[in-house]
């Protein structure tokens, strides 16, 4: 007997529409609401997810931020809910100057992906998990 177990990160875009005038860009634009994951598969069948984050793309300039844990879990749930300046904190500084500048860059720190959320070591030009530019 064998047995297939893998642990993996993942990433679920929600269905969210909520329009905003941005505080990066000043564009109009709208707030995409993503979450990341850690899961642990069983013969490729997702099984249990931990380590969940939930995170707000700008559509006009890519800013980055991390949502409130607690609105992110209503925004899942499919509740109404409408993000508040205060739910936000900054991670990313989007592509609105023509590349994507990570907060980390300028501090050492991890560098953020703006596309998945993942948090990859300051040396990395790429995201190890989903490929993009960091």
């Amino acid at each position: 007997m064998f047995l297939m177990i893998g642990v993996s990160e993942g990433s679920k875009e929600f269905e969210y529409t909520q329009t905003t005038v941005c505080p990066g860009c000043g564009r109009y634009g709208r707030y995409i609401v993503y979450m990341t994951y850690t899961v642990l598969s069983l013969f490729f069948i997702p099984c249990f997810k931990w380590n969940r984050q939930y995170f707000v793309r700008m559509s006009c300039c890519g800013k980055t931020y991390r949502l409130d844990p607690e609105t992110g879990k209503r925004i899942a749930r499919g509740e109404e809910v409408e993000i508040r300046p205060e739910d936000l904190e900054e991670v990313n500084m989007g592509w609105s100057d023509g590349g994507i500048r990570s907060r980390a860059n300028w501090s050492g720190a991890a560098r953020i992906c703006s596309h998945c959320g993942y948090e990859a070591d300051p040396d990395f030009e790429y995201c190890p998990k989903c490929g993009n530019r960091l």
